[in-house]
């Protein structure tokens, strides 16, 4: 389905935008000793099935706590899948999370009339009201993420697909589009795309390898190198080696703020337009 190659696809090119700060890239692992840019390719493949499986639970269906644990327990299988592709290094748990609810709003989406002219708000208001409901069936054992969440009381990538994605859709989305209108390259576009989202994310990713002495440096970083020009100008790409040499002293990386980088991605990807004057193009 072309949804699924689409998320797929995203997972891959998030992967591949380089530099990133302590991020997996096209240069090495960044912070992370058990991934590498292989890893990161074999897991986005592995869950090309369940991506597909995410939409066709979706197809004609609404938000509800019936559907939600639906997709809960087939985004649980396909972890079970990546972690076997990756044997054992989690590369993509959240983004089977951020990607797959999108997945499941663009289906629903793609089959209302009414969500075609602003796509990505209709998208990702959909996703919310299903990542709204309570996954009756989550393990009850404590996760690296639940227990950030409690110590540091942030929301996490929960509350970011609750509360509507707002970091895809008032961070990555505008400062992808608006380095494109300034001729950005590709490339430097999704860079700065990313160093929106980690300017004001309060990444779980970070605060659990580090503490906020990494979430402050990583903010701060992202700050100053966007407000300095962004990743194409030489005094941004400068502070951008800063913030890496910080984030690697400190061992941390965003990844909070990748997932949310490939949803970005994935988003961008899902133009309104009509093969035949009636179905949007993600429908397929």
């Amino acid at each position: 389905m072309r949804l699924a190659r689409l998320a797929t696809n995203a997972l891959i090119e998030e992967a591949h935008v380089t530099p990133k700060p302590a991020l997996v890239d096209r240069r090495g692992s960044g912070a992370h000793r058990d991934l590498s840019l292989a890893v990161m390719e074999r897991s986005a493949f592995s869950l090309e099935p369940t991506f597909v499986a995410l939409s066709r639970a979706s197809q004609g269906k609404r938000p509800s706590a019936v559907l939600r644990a639906e997709l809960a327990a087939i985004g649980r299988d396909g972890e079970a899948a990546m972690m076997s592709a990756t044997q054992g290094s989690n590369a993509h748990r959240g983004a089977i999370w951020i990607v797959g609810l999108l997945v499941a709003g663009a289906t629903i989406c793609a089959y209302d009339e009414r969500a075609v002219a602003h796509h990505a708000e209709a998208i990702c208001t959909t996703a919310a009201q299903i990542a709204c409901f309570p996954d009756h069936g989550a393990p009850l054992a404590q996760s690296n993420g639940s227990r950030v969440r409690a110590r540091y009381g942030v929301g996490g990538a929960r509350r970011e697909a609750q509360e509507g994605f707002p970091h895809v859709l008032h961070a990555g989305l505008p400062a992808l589009r608006t380095a494109r209108q300034r001729r950005v390259g590709e490339n430097a576009a999704r860079i700065d795309a990313l160093l929106a989202i980690m300017a004001t994310l309060d990444d779980t990713c970070l605060l659990h390898r580090a503490g906020l002495d990494a979430l402050d440096a990583a903010k701060s970083g992202a700050r100053e190198t966007l407000s300095l020009g962004g990743s194409a100008t030489p005094s941004g790409r400068a502070a951008l080696e800063r913030l890496e040499t910080r984030l690697l002293k400190l061992n941390a990386s965003p990844g909070g703020a990748a997932d949310l980088l490939a949803a970005t991605l994935f988003i961008d990807g899902l133009a309104p337009v009509r093969a035949d004057g009636r179905t949007p193009a993600w429908s397929i």
